[in-house]
């Protein structure tokens, strides 16, 4: 229904942007915009999953040692990943087993698809000399740029052939090494897109009915945030295809998550104080107008909080997290266009009719002024400093469980929720061979010093000595380097088979004149774990300055931005230690892979303050007309409901990462989704809120404010225990000054 034709005072200039966005004609030039971008982006967003590297170079450090193996070995042949076949019986392998076993090989001899080099198979090879018990067999498969793509329609190719499982017999057949790994690796993240999206969805439908109670406002959102999604797929794409961007499968999940949960929060909150303006205005125009005007520049501020700390990832040396800075601070940048544009449009397109069944008049009265979140500030307002004292050793109890974190890495065996082949393979492949097999270590080096570098590493502990394979003279060679293999006596993935990389490269580097290099899938999880302990170490304190200078610019003041980062640290080590509680004695998991502990920290910092943005942006505004303790109530009071609400989805959208059948994920999603409530029901709305009333107008210095709200704002003591504020002061601009011209 269109508004009354009433006459409405001219926008002041400050508004001049607002108005662009939601005006009586610039709002359909801004949906004719949009509507050009999604036809535009649509058709690149879905070229995105094809454009995704996930080989091993995407993933590791740029100049770790097992990174300049891969490239060196790169001139030796083509990159070859091997799956292992393991045949076993208990009881010892039979003549029809062996008979099968054969039929099989040379069945796998004659494949030539999806990178399979049949010819080159190896085995089988036996456990030992008489009455085996065991074979296992070498298939090699080519990982050139689409490797990732089809190791999993190459594992199920040598499946289809020897079948998978224990029949009925008692043959126990398994497809295993890296080869079968990596294949169900790819199958745990194909569909993941779209897995994603409708879990995502499914979350922010179900959230924004329960939050607006109107079937009809939540597609509004729903529509705004797909558009963002749909536009940052496109830009990424075009990125990775033209300009080196790498999108691996992690980046391009954390991204749709990212976009849903970041869009939907700011979404919630322009639509919070639309509706109070909705109330106080007749035009809804004039009500979009001021309502993007007063929220959006917190808004504004937390997103470019997002995405200054995503950009704070390029300092990584893992290429995965380095590469997942730019996606993320892609997405939510596109994410905060669209709700500062697209959703304001739309919005007043569509008009009051939208928030059906409860539509906001203008002239009716305010919930939120006497809602539950008034009152729980009135009561916080009694005691604040006992409130928060108590508050943060709760929090501070809660960080003990930090003692549980183990932050070492995941075993193969223990990425999976569940227990696919290749776990079951490995298993057994490891009860009759050397442990390591079909996962060896890959030396490079010199051609002159090759004898001597071969007997050092087979003379290493840990290192099979009869795995060196062929003669030296026999080893490929390329430009004047030699290229060769040894098995580990141990897991692969285990911490032994890691120190005894580390062993084999002291002492390969001790050779005079070879410049050994030693790599393989082992020495990776070293380089890969040496590589997060540097980004942990550079990267955290760097997202805390960038976060902290975002606030200070923000506020205009150092006291409140220093508290509200102690605030957020409190908080992720409390997120931390109860996370690492519940996957020791809830979920079982037996660790967390070495990167968690940093990209729970930054999704935590960077999106945690954005809740803090909008309560202290809000409580800044109100302390300009009635002093900072009555700002704190009356703040509270007005983004209460709206913030929790925020938190609500942001955390469900975490949630479903814990969909995946990964562990990873699993942990990332958990502790994230735990750290955004404990940020909405207890560090916002208890920690912050009481840790404000305490201090009072201080928390504002050196700002005017700080001296404004002491002199004149009835405010009590700083001790905060002497009952509510007082009356409200004056606003310091004058009666005339416009509420959050600040």
């Amino acid at each position: 229904m269109a508004d009354p034709p009433l006459r409405t005072p001219r926008a002041a200039p400050s508004q001049g942007a607002a108005r662009l966005v939601c005006g009586r004609r610039s709002k359909w030039v801004v949906l004719g915009l949009w509507a050009v971008v999604l036809l535009l982006a649509f058709p690149l967003a879905q070229k995105l999953t094809g454009a995704q590297d996930n080989d091993a170079a995407s993933w590791l450090p740029g100049n770790a040692e097992s990174t300049q193996v891969l490239q060196e070995a790169e001139g030796f042949r083509p990159e070859i990943i091997p799956a292992v076949v393991v045949y076993a019986r208990a009881d010892g392998l039979t003549a029809a087993d062996r008979v099968r076993i054969a039929e099989d090989t040379a069945e796998i001899r004659r494949l030539d698809e999806h990178g399979i080099r049949g010819a080159e198979t190896r085995g089988p090879f036996f456990d030992r000399a008489t009455d085996p018990r065991a074979a296992e067999v070498f298939v090699p498969i080519t990982m050139d740029e689409s490797g990732w793509e089809r190791i999993g329609p190459a594992v199920d190719s040598i499946r289809a052939v020897t079948g998978t499982g224990t029949v009925a017999d008692g043959l126990a057949v398994h497809v295993t090494g890296p080869g079968g790994t990596s294949a169900d690796f790819s199958e745990a993240f194909e569909g993941i897109d779209s897995t994603l999206l409708l879990a995502a969805l499914s979350v922010v439908v179900v959230m924004l009915l329960l939050t607006y109670r109107s079937p009809t406002l939540l597609l509004v959102p729903v529509v705004a945030v797909i558009t963002a999604l749909t536009a940052a797929q496109a830009v990424i794409y075009l990125l990775a295809a033209h300009a080196g961007l790498t999108v691996n499968g992690q980046s391009a999940g954390i991204l749709l998550v990212l976009v849903f949960g970041a869009g939907t929060d700011y979404a919630l909150l322009l639509v919070a104080r639309y509706r109070e303006e909705l109330r106080r205005h007749q035009d809804r125009h004039e009500a979009m107008a001021l309502a993007l005007h007063r929220a959006g520049p917190a808004v504004l501020a937390s997103g470019a909080t997002v995405v200054l700390g995503m950009l704070v990832l390029l300092a990584a040396e893992m290429n995965s997290t380095r590469g997942l800075g730019p996606v993320a601070a892609i997405g939510v940048a596109i994410a905060l266009a669209a709700m500062l544009t697209l959703f304001p449009a739309l919005l007043v397109v569509l008009g009051r009719w939208v928030f059906w069944p409860v539509v906001p008049h203008a002239g009716t009265p305010e919930p939120t002024e006497n809602g539950v979140w008034a009152r729980t500030g009135r009561r916080i307002a009694r005691r604040p400093r006992a409130v928060w004292g108590v508050t943060a050793v709760v929090l501070a109890v809660f960080s003990l469980g930090l003692t549980q974190l183990r932050a070492e890495g995941l075993s193969n065996a223990d990425a999976f929720t569940g227990t696919p082949d290749s776990i079951t393979g490995q298993a057994v492949l490891e009860e009759y061979f050397p442990a390591g097999s079909g996962d060896p270590l890959v030396v490079v080096a010199n051609l002159p010093q090759a004898r001597a570098v071969g007997e050092t590493v087979a003379a290493t502990e840990g290192v099979a000595p009869d795995s060196l394979g062929v003669p030296p003279g026999s080893r490929p060679v390329h430009e004047g380097r030699v290229l060769f293999e040894a098995t580990l006596t141990d897991p692969a993935d285990s911490e032994a088979a890691k120190a005894t990389v580390e062993r084999v490269r002291d002492a390969v580097h001790e050779v005079p004149g070879a410049d050994a290099l030693v790599g393989g899938g082992t020495a990776a999880l070293v380089d890969m774990d040496a590589a997060t302990t540097h980004d942990n170490r550079v990267i955290i304190p760097l997202v805390l300055l960038v976060v902290l200078l975002v606030l200070i610019a923000l506020l205009r003041a150092l006291i409140a931005p220093l508290l509200l980062i102690g605030t957020v640290v409190l908080s992720f080590a409390a997120a931390l230690g109860l996370s690492a509680l519940a996957f020791r004695y809830v979920f079982d998991y037996a660790g967390e892979s070495t990167d968690f502990p940093l990209f729970v920290f930054v999704f935590l910092v960077a999106l945690g303050i954005d809740y803090n943005i909008f309560l202290t942006t809000r409580i800044r505004e109100e302390a300009r007309e009635s002093g900072t303790r009555r700002g704190v109530v009356t703040g509270l009071a007005a983004t209460g409901a709206v913030i929790t609400s925020a938190g609500l989805v942001l955390a469900g959208t975490f949630a479903v990462l814990g969909t995946l059948p990964l562990v990873g994920f699993a942990e990332i999603g958990f502790a994230v989704a735990l750290g955004v409530l404990l940020d909405t029901f207890v560090v916002r709305s208890v920690l912050v809120t009481s840790l404000f009333l305490d201090i009072g107008g201080r928390v504002w210095w050196p700002h005017p404010l700080s001296r404004e709200d002491g002199e004149g704002g009835g405010n009590g003591t700083a001790g905060g225990d002497g009952g509510e504020a007082g009356p409200p002061a004056p606003a310091p601009d004058g009666p005339g000054a416009e509420r959050g011209d600040s």
